[in-house]
């Protein structure tokens, strides 16, 4: 379910518009399951997350060498936060068809800040939390400590393009052992908005997802992409 921290910031609109570039297999599973995957935190390509900016590293050195046991609370905490990484854009982005797909195959689903809150109620085991990604000088710059989601609230500015809205979780309390990840529910009609497809994709792909959403008894809309459309001159 959703929980609302006023700690982490979040886009007051509940209309803004995000996204989740992904392949028809892993679409297919959110279907066909009726739960989204949410990767451990430790498991993303980037090495820094969940960690800590220098300026910060060396705060936390100082007040654990006469409590070491605050160090590796944190350490250890990032097995134990599971992450939905989504793209905000009130328009698709090029850079991430280019990243998140292959194969000219792949789409993507369209949502809101206040779907996604909606959708997230389906889940009744796990609280979740939505939160907005901010971008900073590792070398330079602080990251707060006072709430334990922060360190997983921030990336360095070499990955601004991603413009990411999370949903967080941390099933420390759950007293479980994850390895990639873990699938909560989630209500598919009020996660998706729409579809887009590949803007490189052929007709039949359009075709094969239309058909494939439609047997699995959903209604959302499915579009091909509109970095595609007709030039005009």
């Amino acid at each position: 379910m959703f929980v609302n921290n006023p700690n982490i910031k979040l886009p007051e609109d509940p209309n803004t518009i995000v996204w989740k570039y992904m392949d028809l297999s892993k679409f297919l599973d959110i279907l066909i399951s009726g739960k989204m995957f949410m990767s451990r935190s430790d498991k993303f390509e980037d090495q820094y997350e969940g960690t800590f900016s220098e300026p910060t590293f060396e705060e936390i050195k100082k007040i654990s060498e006469n409590n070491p046991k605050f160090l590796d609370y944190y350490k250890s905490h990032r097995e134990n936060v599971v992450i939905s990484s989504w793209h905000t854009n009130e328009y698709e982005s090029f850079a991430m068809w280019q990243i998140f797909t292959k194969n000219n195959e792949g789409l993507a689903i369209q949502s809101t800040i206040g779907r996604l809150k909606e959708a997230l109620n389906a889940e009744r085991s796990f609280e979740q939390y939505i939160g907005e990604v901010n971008y900073i000088d590792y070398k330079k710059e602080h990251i707060p400590f006072d709430d334990a989601f922060f360190p997983f609230l921030f990336k360095r500015k070499s990955f601004q393009y991603e413009n990411e809205i999370r949903i967080i979780s941390d099933v420390s309390a759950n007293k479980i052992a994850i390895d990639n990840g873990l699938k909560i529910d989630v209500d598919i009609n009020k996660l998706i908005e729409k579809i887009y497809i590949h803007p490189k994709s052929e007709n039949w792909y359009k075709k094969l997802v239309i058909e494939v959403v439609s047997k699995l008894g959903f209604n959302f809309s499915v579009e091909k992409s509109d970095l595609e459309s007709d030039i005009l001159i």
